[in-house]
């Protein structure tokens, strides 16, 4: 894990997705790119007209209409100050070329989340973005989307809480499916480093995949030791998160998954649920 990627805006979660996206970096020996997404132009969104708006893909027209005009630059200014105080606070040094030792980029992009998270998501390593609040937070949904479904990539999904987790003690839900097999790869650096890593299963593994058993003889060629928990499938949503606040971890990894992969993505149950009511750390990877 080299490069962590981070849409910014001057709010508070996207300080506690920086303070732990520089923590994470510290760890791995992995640069930080902090990324500012405005909307193009610098004209209020009120003006766009109808015809301006169905020229546009969704994505851009919801964009253009959602996020709030920068007349002054100040939004972009705040968002560039707090990445660079953040970055000092953690021992990072700004640079603005690539190179093998950890450093802190600052960038500024115009054009919609999902444009610009698909351009630059694909060339990093994980995506940093905060869960969206369970009232609102629009926007926020925009970039989680976007990071989701546009990059390719794990995504580490925090809380609005502000809190940075240590990645001490780490659970993997695990379902069989290549999803969950392409999250715990994702995860990998983070797991070499963890204290504890736990396997969580709810209901019977008669799934075709891979069962926990594989999977933690898997880890032990990794030198990763791990448990094993179960629950009995009655309630595959209660279960996990009872099995994850039962070993203390404080991070969830698993596999997104999705019914749909048409115009509108609607995602499984067990990933809406971690994104719209579990208020704990996922790495997710689709």
């Amino acid at each position: 894990m080299r490069v962590i990627f981070v849409p910014v805006a001057d709010r508070p979660e996207c300080a506690a997705a920086l303070n732990t996206a520089f923590a994470l970096g510290k760890s791995v020996a992995a640069s930080v790119i902090g990324c500012h997404i405005r909307p193009h132009g610098d004209s209020p969104v009120t003006l766009l007209s109808s015809l301006n708006t169905a020229a546009m893909n969704n994505d851009e027209a919801e964009w253009q209409l959602s996020a709030k005009p920068d007349n002054n630059g100040k939004a972009k200014a705040a968002a560039g100050e707090l990445f660079s105080r953040l970055a000092e606070s953690h021992g990072y040094e700004l640079t603005r070329t690539p190179r093998v030792s950890p450093g802190a980029v600052w960038m500024e992009k115009a054009g919609s989340p999902g444009k610009v998270i698909g351009i630059l998501g694909p060339v990093s390593d994980l995506l940093v973005v905060s869960r969206p609040a369970n009232k609102g937070g629009k926007l926020a949904r925009m970039f989680l989307s976007a990071a989701l479904l546009k990059s390719s990539r794990p995504v580490l999904v925090l809380p609005q809480k502000k809190q940075t987790p240590t990645m001490k003690h780490i659970s993997i839900a695990w379902n069989q499916s290549g999803e969950a097999a392409r999250a715990v790869s994702a995860a990998m650096p983070l797991l070499l480093k963890a204290e504890s890593v736990s396997i969580l299963r709810s209901g019977p593994e008669n799934r075709a995949g891979p069962l926990t058993a594989h999977l933690a003889s898997y880890l032990r060629y990794w030198g990763v030791t791990t448990k094993r928990y179960a629950g009995k499938g009655r309630d595959e949503h209660q279960e996990i998160m009872e099995l994850y606040k039962s070993t203390g971890s404080e991070l969830l990894v698993m596999g997104a998954y999705t019914r749909s992969r048409m115009s509108r993505l609607i995602f499984g149950g067990m990933t809406e649920y971690m994104l719209e009511h579990a208020d704990i750390p996922v790495l997710l990877h689709l």
